[in-house]
Formats: C-alpha cells, sequence, structure tokens
C-alpha cells in the first residue's frame, strides 16, 4: 500500500480511499495535507461483526495477506483471542494475526476468524500508519508518531504494537525499563511499557514462546482491563519437521 504523510499522534489525520492523493516524495512521504480525522471507527469487535457477514472482504481486499511479503525478516503468524473491559461493560472478539518484522519496520494484519483483514497497522522511520473501516463502512488510513497511541485513538482500545516484535520472542524489548522474571534463564514473565507479557507455553523443539499473556490495566475513566491471548502457529522449519 502506499505511504501516507505521518501526522500528530494526538491528533490524528485521516485520508478515504478513493480521494485524490497528494504526490510522493523520494522518501515515499505524501507532500500535501491530509484531511483531519472528523470521526472514529467503532472498535475492532465491532469490524469483527461486520467481517462475519461477509462484509470485510470488501472493505479491506486491498490489504489481505495470508503470508508475509518476500522482504519479512522475521514473521509471527497465529490466532489471538482478546477481551476489554470498560467500566461495567466486557467485549470479546478472537481472529488470526500476522506479524512481520521487516527492513525498518513492523507490520500487524489482523483479521476475523472467517479470514478478512480487518486492520493493518504499520510502523517505519516515518511514523505509524493505520488501515481501517469507519463507521460508515468507509476505508480510512490514519496516520501518527506512535503506533500504540494511534491504534488506541482508532481502535478504542491499546494494542502492543511497539513491543510485540521482541516480547512474542521471550524478550523485552531494547532500551526501555523492563522488569523479567526470573532474571537469569529465559523468561516467563516480563513488565514493560504498562503491559505484563505471561509466556504460558515455549515449543518443545525450539523453546520459542507458542502460547502468552498480555495483559494491560488502565485507571480510566472508565477504569479499563484489556487481555489478549496468542497461540503461535509452529515455526516454518518445525511445522515441516512434522
Amino acid at each position: 500500500m502506499p505511504a501516507a504523510r505521518v501526522g500528530s499522534c494526538a491528533e490524528p489525520r485521516a485520508e478515504r480511499r478513493g480521494e485524490p492523493r497528494a504526490g510522493l516524495g523520494s522518501a515515499g512521504v505524501g507532500r500535501g495535507a491530509l484531511p483531519r480525522l472528523t470521526a472514529v471507527p467503532q472498535p475492532l469487535a465491532a469490524l469483527l461483526r461486520r467481517a462475519c457477514l461477509g462484509l470485510g472482504a470488501l472493505l479491506l481486499a486491498a490489504c489481505a495477506s495470508v503470508a508475509p511479503p518476500p522482504d519479512a525478516q522475521r514473521s509471527y503468524g497465529g490466532r489471538f483471542a482478546a477481551s476489554v473491559q470498560r467500566g461495567a461493560e466486557r467485549e470479546s472478539f478472537s481472529g488470526r494475526f500476522l506479524l512481520m518484522v521487516l527492513d525498518g519496520g513492523i507490520r500487524l494484519d489482523l483479521a476475523s476468524p472467517l479470514g478478512n483483514t480487518l486492520a493493518r497497522i504499520e510502523v517505519g522511520s516515518h511514523g505509524a500508519r493505520l488501515t481501517a473501516p469507519q463507521a460508515d463502512g468507509a476505508l480510512a488510513v490514519f496516520t501518527g508518531s506512535d503506533a500504540d497511541a494511534l491504534a488506541q485513538t482508532v481502535l478504542g482500545f491499546a494494542l502492543p504494537v511497539s513491543g510485540l516484535p521482541d516480547w512474542i520472542a521471550g524478550r523485552a524489548a531494547p532500551d526501555r525499563p523492563a522488569r523479567l522474571e526470573p532474571e537469569d534463564g529465559p523468561a516467563q514473565r516480563i513488565a514493560q511499557d504498562g503491559w505484563t507479557i505471561v509466556i504460558d507455553e515455549r515449543s518443545a523443539d525450539l523453546g520459542t514462546p507458542s502460547r502468552l499473556t498480555l495483559s494491560r490495566d488502565e485507571a480510566g475513566p472508565p477504569p479499563t482491563a484489556l487481555r489478549l491471548r496468542l497461540l503461535l502457529d509452529p515455526p516454518l522449519e518445525e511445522a515441516a519437521q512434522r
């Protein structure tokens, strides 16, 4: 997908697919200003419900991806199950994810259980970009300087985008404070960036995490508790041996 101009994370900007685009410079960043965000999409649970009705493929057919691109340095795929508790309200949903560590960036695709891509988050040297349908069904691209805050603004809850490539590999993200348990040997519990990551299970063959639980509690208002469980597909080299 073409790159979009990076805007302020506190004031994300959006553009709709099909609208005229500004020209691209040599770095692939739009020179013209994008229209300001006027409507925030529904939370991802609502997008999942629409995808189950068969609309997800129409909304994000251009972004659908079932395999990592050739330039992916590392990739992790599998299933996710999430629950968001906001005060007395609780939402639960599940689907599939594909996380790719690219040359100088990250890409995270979230899909419905049917395989329809619901959101794509891309992080690079020029900031973060999130592609998702709005509440009225129009496909929009939101940009900001920080992927985690951008997900909070657009989807309605935080996603551990910046730390996920390291946490999913069983280690803390570098250059940021973290607490590991145990301090020596493979970590079973990581506390970093307001998230608690518990490695519930590791691969018997490779010793890499195969099942993780990520949790985050925010004071609010309203108080919000997010629980995210990840079940990773076996790595290609491990699956080939089976």
